[in-house]
């Protein structure tokens, strides 16, 4: 039984990520200095993200919008959502 009730609290990332959908979110990228916000659109089993009304963080300020974007799972280093 123990073994049972531990299995059910584990949530693999994919499916955490995937709760996050139609929540706005702050992900870090390889090899950049920028952090990109959006919402979440969707996201596979990869981690693949589509985000929408997207823009670039530069040292804390919004410096660009990129609209629609679609990040590569492997790509990302961190995510986190934001408090809106």
């Amino acid at each position: 039984m123990r073994i049972k009730k531990i299995e059910e609290k584990i949530l693999f990332p994919t499916k955490k990520v995937q709760t996050l959908t139609g929540s706005t979110i702050q992900v870090e990228m390889k090899g950049d200095k920028h952090t990109l916000q959006g919402k979440l659109e969707s996201a596979d089993e990869y981690l693949n993200l589509h985000l929408t009304d997207t823009f670039e963080i530069a040292d804390g300020v919004k410096s660009r919008s990129l609209g629609s974007v679609i990040l590569r799972g492997n790509n990302i280093i961190m995510l986190c959502p934001v408090e809106e």
